[in-house]
């Protein structure tokens, strides 16, 4: 079985872009990804081994910085925890976890040779 060496994402429901080198995705980090229209993606790979795609921007403050949050696990569900307001975000489904009423974007991901 061939190691996965690209991460791509789909910005639109019928397009792929490549994201970087899967080798650059450190476990429980993030980084963030520019997008074909001028948005932003926070990209993760948890440890192990699954990547995600959630829109960058804080949706309380307005700044782009979920890609720098702190990656963790509350009830089996991966999250990242803003680094300014500390709101948690599903991975998985975007819906904040500390405010049923918020949500950000979440893109499809796939690790490809």
């Amino acid at each position: 079985m061939k190691t996965p060496t690209t991460l791509e994402l789909s910005p639109t429901p019928d397009s792929w872009m490549t994201v970087c080198d899967a080798a650059r995705l450190t476990p429980g980090r993030g980084l963030a990804a520019l997008l074909p229209d001028g948005r932003q993606a926070a990209v993760f790979r948890d440890r192990a081994g699954r990547a995600y795609a959630i829109d960058n921007r804080d949706p309380f403050t307005g700044a782009q910085v979920l890609s720098r949050g702190l990656v963790g696990t509350a009830d089996g569900r991966p999250f990242v925890a803003s680094p300014l307001l500390k709101q948690r975000f599903d991975l998985e489904t975007g819906r904040c976890l500390d405010d049923d009423a918020v949500a950000v974007a979440v893109y499809e991901v796939r690790l490809s040779s």
